[in-house]
C-alpha cells in the first residue's frame, strides 16, 4: 500500500537530491534535433549527444529507415521466436558479422538488453566474471542478474586483474567484461593486454564498444581495431544509438555457439519484440556504407575532436579523455559544475552537468561530445562561450 509514511520518506529522498544538486532535471527538446536544437523556444548548439558521426539527421540513413517503414511497418508486435524475425533482421546481422570480423550476430533493442541479457545465461554459481570498476551500468546491472561470484578490479589495474583470476582458477569458467571506451571519460581501455591476460588464464573476453563503434580504429570497426583486437574478442556488444545510426537497438556478435545459446535462453531477447525495422534499416544502411561514405566523417570527427580540445586546453580547462570525441571537462567541485551548465544554457550551449552517482564524488564534470557535423564556427562559438562562463565562476 502506498501509505502517507511511503509518500512522505520518498519525498524527503528527492529533496535530499535537489539540495545536494543531485536533482536531474529533463530539458524538452523541440522539432528535430541536431548539431543545434531548441529548448524553451531558444536554440542552443548541442555538445552533449552521442551522434558522433551526424547519422541521425544524414539524408541515406533517413531514406533506409523510411523505406523500411514502408515495407515493414512500425513493427511486428511480436518477439523473434514467435513472428518477430524478417529478412531485414537477418540481413542486418550477417553485416554486423561481416563488418566486425565475427561468426554470429543477435538483435537486441537495446545495448543495454544485450548487456543484461548476456551474463546470467553463460555463468552461474561455480564460475567468476571480472568487471572494470568504471564499467557502464549495463554491464553491472548484467553482472549482478548472474550468480557467478563476482570480482571487481580497479580501472584498468591488470595487476590487480591477474591476482584476481589467479584466486578464482577453480571456477569452471572465467569472464572478464570492460567497455571499449569508458563513457564517462573517453579512456579507451587496454584491450590488447586485457585480451593477452584473458588468453593467458583461459577466461572469456568480452567488450562493449557502444562509443567505440563506428568512431575509432582506421575502418571505424572501433575501440578493438585500434588496439589491435579486431577478430579476436570472444564478445562484443554494441549499439545502433550512436554512429551506426542514432535511434537505438543494440546487439550482440561472437563465437556462433555463444549466439546460439544466446537465441535459446537470453530473457531480454525472448521475451521482448524484435527491433523496430525502421532502426533494422536505417542500421543496416550505415554498416553497408561504412567504407564510401562514413569513413570521410569519422576523419572530420578526428580533426574537429583535435581542435576543439586544443582550444580548451589554451584556455587553462582540465580535460579529461584523449583522442575520442568524448571530452570531459573536470570541474571536482558539484555545485560549480551545475552553475557551469546553467551558464552555459544562457550562452547559447547545450551541455549536463555530471555528479555523483552518476561519476563518483569529487569527479564532477561536464561531458561534451563532439560530432563530425559540428562546423568550425559552431565549436568556436562553444569556446568563446566556455571561457566567459569559465573565468566568471573562476573555473579557468
Amino acid at each position: 500500500m502506498f501509505s502517507n509514511k511511503l509518500k512522505t520518506d520518498i519525498q524527503n529522498e528527492l529533496q535530499t537530491m535537489r539540495e545536494g544538486g543531485l536533482f536531474k532535471v529533463e530539458k524538452v527538446v523541440e522539432g528535430h534535433p541536431g548539431t543545434e536544437i531548441i529548448v524553451d523556444g531558444k536554440k542552443l548548439i548541442n555538445l552533449c549527444a552521442n551522434n558522433y558521426l551526424g547519422t541521425s539527421q544524414q539524408k541515406g540513413v533517413l531514406k533506409a529507415a523510411q523505406k523500411a517503414l514502408k515495407e515493414y511497418s512500425l513493427g511486428l508486435n511480436s518477439v523473434r521466436f514467435i513472428a518477430g524475425t524478417t529478412d531485414l533482421h537477418k540481413k542486418l546481422e550477417t553485416a554486423i558479422s561481416k563488418f566486425f570480423q565475427t561468426e554470429d550476430t543477435i538483435l537486441y533493442t537495446s545495448c543495454f538488453d544485450a548487456n543484461t541479457g548476456l551474463f546470467e545465461v553463460l555463468l552461474t554459481e561455480g564460475d567468476a566474471i571480472f568487471s572494470d570498476e568504471l564499467n557502464h551500468a549495463s554491464i553491472i546491472d548484467g553482472v549482478r542478474l548472474c550468480k557467478a561470484e563476482r570480482f571487481r578490479f580497479h580501472h584498468n589495474n591488470l595487476e590487480e586483474l591477474e591476482k584476481q583470476l589467479i584466486a578464482a582458477k577453480g571456477a569452471r569458467r572465467r569472464l572478464v567484461v570492460t567497455d571499449g571506451v569508458f563513457s564517462m571519460d573517453g579512456e579507451i581501455a587496454k584491450l590488447d593486454e586485457l585480451k593477452a591476460l584473458c588468453d593467458k588464464h583461459d577466461a572469456i573476453f568480452v567488450v562493449d564498444d557502444s562509443h567505440g563503434s563506428g568512431v575509432l580504429g582506421k575502418t571505424g570497426r572501433g575501440s578493438i581495431e585500434e588496439k589491435g583486437v579486431l577478430g579476436k574478442v570472444d564478445i562484443l556488444t554494441s549499439t545502433f544509438g550512436k554512429a551506426l545510426g542514432g535511434a537505438g537497438g543494440g546487439f550482440t556478435t561472437g563465437k556462433k555457439e555463444i549466439i546460439d545459446l544466446l537465441r535459446q535462453r537470453s530473457r531480454t531477447y525472448l521475451f521482448s519484440n524484435s527491433l523496430m525495422p525502421a532502426i533494422a534499416g536505417a542500421a543496416l544502411y550505415v554498416i553497408e556504407h561504412f567504407e564510401q561514405e562514413f569513413i570521410p566523417l569519422k576523419e572530420r570527427l578526428t580533426d574537429n575532436t583535435r581542435y576543439f580540445r586544443t582550444k580548451l586546453e589554451k584556455l587553462g580547462y582540465t580535460l579529461g579523455g584523449g583522442s575520442h570525441p568524448i571530452t570531459p571537462l573536470m570541474i571536482f567541485d558539484e555545485v560549480k559544475t551545475m552553475a557551469l551548465a546553467d551558464a552555459l544554457l544562457e550562452e547559447g550551449i547545450y551541455t549536463r552537468g555530471f555528479a555523483y552517482p552518476v561519476v563518483p564524488k569529487g569527479k564532477g564534470r561536464i561531458r561534451i561530445q563532439i560530432s563530425a557535423a559540428h562546423t568550425k564556427e559552431q565549436l568556436d562559438t562553444a569556446t568563446t562561450a566556455l571561457e566567459r562562463a569559465g573565468k566568471k565562476l573562476n573555473i579557468i
